[in-house]
């Protein structure tokens, strides 16, 4: 659960001051984790024990196109939460932000998982999209915590809209992807609404818009490359 904001001098945990090299250390692992697939789920992954039905060469290279730009929006997505995390000025917040994207990890992996099974790769150029998502998570922390929570909650719900369309691309039998799918769209649901309720700030209209131009940059290129 998210915590609401607080000010810089009150909550458990104040009474340590991390040094800048403390605080790079979690930015700095988790993109050497995310970047080199090291990641393990904690989770059990959505399509265990659901039998495989994509076998059509076709069918195999869709599916793997659709799952690696989910992997590459899960990318993004660690990439955001610790550029979040890097300039939060509330340590409850920043450690509820580097929560949110280790259950997030869960996604990585399974995506990861998916592509391979269908015989695919991941997008090359993923370590761009970690490295600009980190720039704009750290830009949005920086315009405060509330802007912070309201910018978690705006990525999440289109991130689930991202995820419904996806939902009907799929092949009709595919109930292997659309398990983990369906699991992602709960988690990121859940998460956007924690954001909301721990007192995030709607977004002006024009930053949703640039954030879903952003995203459908990233989209149709990783659909590919």
């Amino acid at each position: 659960m998210w915590p609401m904001p607080t000010s810089p001098s009150s909550g458990p945990g104040h009474d340590r001051v991390l040094s800048l090299i403390d605080r790079l250390v979690e930015p700095a692992d988790q993109a050497l984790r995310t970047l080199f697939r090291v990641h393990q789920a904690g989770r059990p992954y959505p399509a265990d024990g659901i039998e495989e039905t994509v076998d059509q060469p076709a069918n195999r290279r869709k599916v793997a196109g659709l799952m690696r730009v989910n992997h590459s929006g899960e990318v993004a997505a660690q990439a955001l939460y610790q550029g979040q995390a890097f300039v939060a000025r509330d340590p409850d917040l920043r450690e509820s932000l580097l929560e949110a994207g280790r259950e997030e990890a869960d996604h990585l992996a399974w995506c990861s998982q998916r592509v391979r099974e269908m015989g695919g790769r991941t997008s090359l150029f993923d370590p761009l999209w970690y490295a600009g998502s980190f720039a704009i998570g750290a830009l949005a922390g920086l315009a405060g915590d509330r802007t912070s929570l309201g910018f978690v909650a705006e990525t999440e719900r289109q991130v689930v809209e991202h995820l419904e369309g996806h939902l009907q691309e799929l092949p009709d039998d595919d109930r292997r992807t659309r398990a983990i799918v369906n699991q992602m769209s709960a988690d990121e649901a859940r998460h956007g609404a924690n954001a909301m309720q721990a007192g995030g700030a709607a977004l002006p209209s024009l930053t949703r818009a640039l954030m879903k131009a952003t995203a459908k940059v990233m989209t149709r290129t990783a659909r590919w490359i």
